[in-house]
């Protein structure tokens, strides 16, 4: 399913559904200003020793990465939603690197979905958040929660 452009409600998201979020391209000057204020490590800030690391070149923080999804899922859906928030990701998975030049392709997959319980109007989403690169392969997911609202009647 491509993004909508309606606001996004508890009730639409279904166990299956998939939201597809687009496609980034990742620059190397991104990576280095992001992980130079984050996440300094040489392998993400110095071409020199990145390219004597196990990497063999500069690649993105992980932080970095899961800051590009999150970014497309607000773009996605999430800004245009009943969202309340989150109580929290479940597992954040780096899986290959991200490197410069790469393109990143993110999708939004709900697992589950229920309604509370104890507060009504309201609703707990399951969500499995992938990121591929342009050859296709995974580099991260992220599983997590969101809250949301339902439709008004």
């Amino acid at each position: 399913m491509s993004i909508k452009t309606d606001r996004w409600y508890f009730e639409d998201f279904i166990p299956g559904k998939v939201i597809e979020l687009g496609q980034r391209a990742v620059t190397e000057e991104e990576i280095i200003n992001f992980a130079t204020q984050f996440d300094p490590q040489s392998f993400h800030v110095n071409k020199e020793a990145a390219s004597h690391s196990i990497f063999g070149g500069v690649i993105a923080s992980g932080w970095h990465t899961c800051s590009m999804i999150m970014r497309m899922v607000v773009d996605g859906f999430l800004a245009n939603s009943s969202s309340m928030g989150s109580p929290g990701v479940d597992e954040i998975r780096w899986i290959l690197p991200v490197r410069p030049g790469d393109t990143l392709t993110v999708t939004a997959e709900t697992l589950t979905s229920k309604i509370s319980t104890s507060k009504p109007g309201r609703g707990v989403v399951n969500t499995l958040w992938k990121a591929h690169n342009q050859d296709g392969k995974l580099v991260c997911t992220i599983a997590g929660m969101g809250m949301f609202g339902c439709r008004p009647v």
